[in-house]
């Protein structure tokens, strides 16, 4: 076992490059999360993931807690 921590399915993970798209309750339309805070809404799947990888590269290097952390691509 090379000690790495695998998260428990009902543990949200956290840091730069997570992404997260979300189901809005009663409707057709999911709400995409950069890791950086900014977020995008649309119906397709496709169009929202899309959105999510092409985000622009221009992030800051804060984390979203405000911490100072290497964003390496």
């Amino acid at each position: 076992m090379s000690g790495a921590v695998t998260p428990s399915p009902e543990e949200m993970l956290h840091g730069p490059h997570v992404y997260r798209v979300v189901s809005q309750l009663g409707t057709d339309l999911l709400t995409g999360y950069c890791w950086c805070g900014q977020s995008h809404d649309g119906i397709d799947p496709v169009e929202l993931w899309q959105w999510l990888i092409a985000h622009p590269d221009t992030h800051d290097t804060r984390s979203v807690d405000g911490s100072a952390e290497e964003v390496s691509r």
